[in-house]
């Protein structure tokens, strides 16, 4: 974002007025509709057996080549033109299939893991012995439910001579990577009509709101070893450095704008009790709803950190990792989304699957109130005011318009990034969600390629939300993608 103007545009998004009369999206007719889901149908053994396949990869972001070399292999067995290593991230692609001219539909496809969540596909806490990461964010399903949907376009349009294009965007490293940002910074979306993406979730849901938009990075400490108990005058901490970081941020909360997130971890803190640590890191992120007031506390995060080093007698530097914009959302392409997700025959848990469910419940601080998989619920749309999470989906969102939704690949109540996550995401409940959102992408796709009064509907919304003069800039500015940002500066995962 152009930051000079960050907060006008800001006060623009608190006061913009959509009209409010905009026209739910025409559907698809009955006969459309039915060749869609059949097609889709047709793709969900393939799609299975890929979530299935990057469930047990679990490759962490900018590793993930196993993944994604699974998803590009079966767009190119589809008929798509594949271009693997896109904008300086090898384990990123672009799939296109071109049928004439007509509408740009872009879907998004994520795949990369967290680390330290590796969980058995069981209801009960069950680790897996020498793995690293795990699917708790569920983006196994994410990346082949997109894929499936994508292919389904692909052969609705072949059949039924539809024009327009089908581009898939093999997007890496969503988890603090901001694999995404790169792709918008290189220019893949200039083209793009419509951007589509989903989310595994608690609930089926297609309703749209901002999210927050975030910098994160590593301070970085480098002091002088000696034997803590025989010299340590001789010493440096680069711990104490760290340490005194982390202090001086926790005092920083209370003066800092309402709604801003602050967390981190200390990466690497010495490997020796007996040894002053001559290095340490600590992996931070900062988040707000506005990208100028999350710019402005990372420099008083910087300040602190430099007061760290010279409290200690330590040098200090930073890198930014990771950063994103809030995502802004478009009523129009919501009221599509959501009249696809109604049209979805959804498919419910067998008695198995809903016995998976009533145990992982069992570990649950706070109980659902209803487990459902069929039912939807309704759609709301929110301009500002952002959720807990971010998104590098967000930069797409204000260079093109852009939809998503979320399915119920968990179980409802769920936290994000846990062990239950993981679980339900490399079982039959997860797939059964990543069906739907598959179905879902797939016919919003075809009616966004049929009826252009929607798109230019979107296009109007997104220009009136996004400003006149707005001008993109990365919040990562002109860096390279982190490929290492999952190892610290010693090569350590």
């Amino acid at each position: 974002m152009s930051f000079k103007v960050s907060r006008r545009i800001a006060a623009l998004l608190l006061a913009a007025t959509i009209v409010p009369s905009i026209a739910a999206a025409a559907p698809l007719d009955a006969q459309q509709t039915a060749q869609i889901l059949k097609l889709a149908k047709a793709q969900t053994p393939a799609m299975n057996k890929a979530a299935l396949q990057v469930w047990n990869f679990a490759e962490v972001g900018y590793q993930e080549q196993r993944s994604s070399a699974v998803l590009q292999a079966q767009l190119k067995a589809a008929g798509f033109t594949v271009t693997p290593g896109v904008a300086g991230m090898p384990t990123a692609f672009v799939a296109s299939y071109r049928n004439g001219d007509g509408p740009v539909i872009g879907i998004l496809a994520e795949f990369d893991a967290l680390p330290g969540l590796a969980q058995k596909a069981e209801p009960v806490q069950a680790p897996i012995a020498g793995q690293l990461a795990g699917h708790g964010c569920g983006h196994n399903l994410f990346g082949a439910a997109s894929v499936s949907a994508a292919i389904t376009v692909r052969n609705w349009m072949a059949a039924q001579g539809v024009k327009g294009e089908i581009r898939v965007f093999g997007a890496p490293a969503e988890e603090g990577g901001s694999g995404k940002v790169y792709l918008v910074r290189d220019g893949l979306f200039k083209d793009v009509d419509v951007a589509l993406h989903w989310h595994p979730g608690n609930s089926n849901n297609a309703s749209q709101g901002p999210s927050l938009a975030n910098i994160s990075g590593k301070f970085r400490f480098h002091g002088a070893s000696a034997h803590a108990a025989g010299a340590p005058d001789r010493g440096r901490s680069a711990l104490d450095g760290a340490q005194i970081m982390t202090t001086a941020v926790e005092f920083l909360r209370e003066h800092v704008p309402d709604g801003t997130r602050i967390h981190y971890v200390i990466t690497n803190g010495g490997k020796a009790p007996n040894v002053v640590p001559d290095f340490a890191e600590v992996y931070l992120y900062v988040r707000n709803g506005d990208p100028q007031i999350v710019k402005d506390v990372w420099a008083r995060v910087i300040k602190a950190a430099e007061g760290a080093a010279l409290a200690t007698g330590t040098t200090t530097d930073n890198e930014i990792t990771g950063g994103v914009y809030s995502l802004l959302p478009n009523e129009t392409l919501m009221k599509a989304m959501d009249e696809s997700l109604r049209a979805v025959p959804i498919t419910p848990w067998s008695d198995t699957e809903r016995a998976f469910a009533t145990k992982m419940v069992e570990s649950f601080d706070r109980k659902p109130a209803t487990m459902d998989p069929t039912a939807i619920e309704t759609a709301t749309f929110k301009r500002t005011g952002g959720i807990g999470g971010s998104t590098d989906v967000s930069d797409i969102s204000w260079t093109v318009p852009t939809v998503g939704l979320s399915t119920m690949t968990f179980v409802p109540g769920t936290p994000g990034h846990s062990w239950q996550a993981t679980a339900a995401a490399g079982s039959p409940i997860g797939l059964k969600g990543a069906e739907t959102a598959a179905e879902t992408l797939a016919l919003t796709a075809g009616r966004l390629l049929l009826d252009r009064e929607i798109v230019a509907a979107a296009k109007e919304e997104f220009m009136k939300a996004r400003g006149e003069d707005f001008v993109y800039k990365a919040m990562v500015g002109d860096r390279q993608p982190p490929l290492d940002y999952r190892k610290d500066s010693k090569g350590s995962e």
